[in-house]
């Protein structure tokens, strides 16, 4: 779990991502937050089925770099977006990084709270040395969220841009090859 001023981060278990995708309030009164209605994207409910779902099954890898991180609001208490790493880091060091407000508490800085924690837990994980992340030339509103948190651009794509933020200069091979706890 994550705290931020204003944001509270959890991780979900598997268990827990059924719940989510249900979107029956169910999460909700396990995570003890109030509900409101939430629509998952056709993007989203496809990286569930295809991608999140599938790694957390198979349990070769550490749950945290492949479920949805939940963002709940301290104040209201409410399920206000999502977060997720694509996968454990690479031999890189690198993990990608993907993420969604939900409409109604967009506009409020509440993403670029969480995608700051974010990196701060990210920081603190012995392999990941950056985080990498997509957006579309089109969205404005997710790129500048990337740049107000410090990631700077280092592809350009022809309809996507790369952004990096590096954490650790280094990731040694000893680091990397110590088996996750």
């Amino acid at each position: 779990m994550v705290n931020t001023e204003r944001l509270v981060i959890q991780p979900l278990t598997f268990s827990q991502l059924k719940k989510y995708i249900l979107a029956d309030g169910s999460l909700e009164e396990e995570l003890k937050t109030k509900h409101i209605p939430r629509v998952i994207s056709a993007e989203l409910k496809d990286a569930l089925e295809h991608t999140i779902f599938p790694a957390m099954e198979s349990g070769y890898q550490n749950y945290l770099y492949s479920t949805l991180w939940t963002i709940i609001t301290k104040d209201c208490n409410h399920i206000i977006g999502d977060l997720c790493f694509i996968g454990e880091p690479n031999y890189e060091g690198e993990i990608e990084i993907g993420y969604g407000t939900y409409e109604r508490f967009q506009g409020k800085g509440y993403m670029k709270e969480a995608i700051s924690g974010m990196i701060a837990w990210a920081a603190e994980q012995d392999k990941v040395k950056s985080i990498i992340a997509h957006t579309l030339k089109s969205n404005q509103a997710s790129y500048m969220l990337l740049i107000k948190n410090n990631f700077r651009q280092i592809d350009e794509m022809e309809f996507l841009y790369k952004w990096e933020i590096r954490l650790k200069d280094q990731v040694s091979k000893e680091t990397w090859l110590r088996p996750t706890s």
